[in-house]
């Protein structure tokens, strides 16, 4: 149908539920219109920015007539903060909403009419969840300042005094270096004008063991004195381990090597009764709470006996392989990131498991050697970047046949893309799915799903 609207035109719309990635959609006689700052149950005021085939894009500029779902947001950096796009709507809505973009993407793209979609997990804690914190400084007249980029904004951050992400300790600990950063009169740096030296800061903290790891980022050149930021940072007693990393490039990252300025190389994180050591830039969950709940399921649709081979397939710190290995007769854990697999090892040796074995690779390329050298498995775990199992990955799993595949994915659409592979090209079938909410007031959703087939029907 032609486009009911044009680019710019400002429109009334009725939005009535939430699409993936967090846009509210309404309808303007049949045509899809996707709101940005629009939440079910508002009637707004909207101009649109984009205009496609099938759809169009707009960007709630009044709201007249508030969602029934709308509750007050805590934060005072709210809406201002990009962190958090759903303090102002209900739980219970927020979880409702990500259940049936899993059911939907399911039926959409994998071509599953009546998906075995199982009730969504809500978070056990809806503020004060992470456990690792990355921030942003920026320059005020005050001096520098941390926070997190505007909503929209790549170029302009926000200075947060208190994150509703992280813990009290979390928040003392930030603004004791913003504190730091302006007693030694350094400048953040500009990301516009690439000038300036204070990066960004990494927090990760062991909620379950109470320990902390921090990592300055900056520019190059050593313009501040190690001894007194270690001295700093050692006034909290939690404060385990502390590492600063150069970047010398244009692009915001901070997975980087990194030189250990004080104390242990990692921190420890105890989940389901294993000891895990996470250094600055290994994967590790970012909810504790949630990821023993994500764990257990994943192990529970595993149906382990003690007599399987499993393959844990982009298994970072080993985690989800390490906490199967006890039901498991071996256990093999493949990475793409050597330093998650330096942490698995450690992992390994830490909880004095005997029966796994961590490599790392590429898992499109290595998936033949390891089948050769294990034996077929009877169980594969995969636990995927965003982009799912793409290309070679997705192929070379298909064809390895496993009875049993659990997949943790944290993209209900590469899910199912990736599940319509499984089910048309390698005989597969979706047993079941179960989403579980990690990340409360923002659109990421956790899905853990079991897909099964026969042996006798492999490549």
């Amino acid at each position: 149908m032609a486009a009911p609207v044009r680019k710019d035109e400002e429109v009334e719309l009725q939005v009535d539920s939430l699409a993936y990635g967090g846009n509210g959609v309404a309808r303007l006689d049949g045509f899809v219109v996707f709101v940005r700052r629009g939440l079910p149950g508002d009637r707004v005021r909207a101009r649109v920015t984009k205009v496609k085939r099938g759809f169009a894009d707009a960007l709630a500029v009044e709201v007249l007539e508030p969602s029934p779902h709308r509750v007050e947001a805590p934060c005072t950096h709210y809406p201002a903060c990009g962190g958090c796009r759903f303090q102002d709507l209900a739980y219970d809505v927020q979880v409702a909403a990500k259940e049936e973009q899993v059911r939907d993407a399911l039926k959409r793209i994998g071509g599953i009419s009546d998906a075995p979609v199982a009730p969504i997990l809500p978070a056990a804690s809806q503020f004060f969840y992470r456990n690792k914190l990355e921030y942003s400084f920026t320059q005020t007249p005050s001096g520098p300042a941390l926070g997190f980029h505007k909503a929209g904004r790549w170029d302009e951050v926000l200075e947060v005094e208190k994150c509703w992400l992280t813990t009290d300790l979390g928040n003392t600990i930030r603004n004791a270096v913003r504190d730091w950063a302006r007693e030694e009169s350094l400048e953040a740096y500009d990301q516009a004008g690439h000038t300036g030296y204070l990066r960004h800061l990494v927090y990760r903290e062991g909620r379950n063991t109470g320990q902390v790891l921090v990592m300055l980022v900056t520019a190059p050149g050593e313009k501040f004195e190690r001894a007194y930021l270690v001295e700093v940072l050692r006034r909290f007693p939690e404060v385990r381990s502390i590492h600063w990393a150069v970047n010398d490039q244009p692009s915001e990252v901070t997975n980087l090597p990194s030189t250990l300025l004080w104390g242990d190389d990692a921190i420890e994180e105890q989940l389901l009764d294993h000891r895990f050591r996470i250094r600055p830039n290994a994967f590790l969950q970012t909810n504790t709470e949630m990821a023993e709940r994500l764990y257990e399921l994943a192990i529970d649709y595993a149906g382990l006996a003690g007599t399987e081979t499993v393959y844990d397939l982009y298994c970072g710190t080993g985690t989800i392989g390490l906490s199967m290995a006890d039901k498991a007769l071996t256990v093999w854990g493949v990475d793409i990131s050597e330093e998650s697999i330096a942490c698995a090892l450690e992992n390994l040796e830490l909880n004095q498991i005997g029966n796994a074995a961590f490599f790392a690779g590429n898992v499109g390329q290595v998936l033949e050697e390891l089948a050769e050298r294990a034996g077929p498995p009877d169980v594969v775990v995969v636990d995927p970047p965003r982009a799912g199992l793409a290309g070679k990955a997705l192929k070379r799993t298909g064809e390895l046949g496993a009875p049993r595949l659990v997949y943790v994915s944290c993209n209900p659409t590469t899910l199912a893309s990736d599940v319509k592979v499984l089910r048309e090209q390698y005989g597969y079938e979706l047993v079941r799915t179960k989403p579980v909410d990690m990340f409360p007031h923002t659109p990421h959703v956790e899905t853990v799903s079991l897909l099964t087939r026969e042996r006798a029907a492999a490549a």
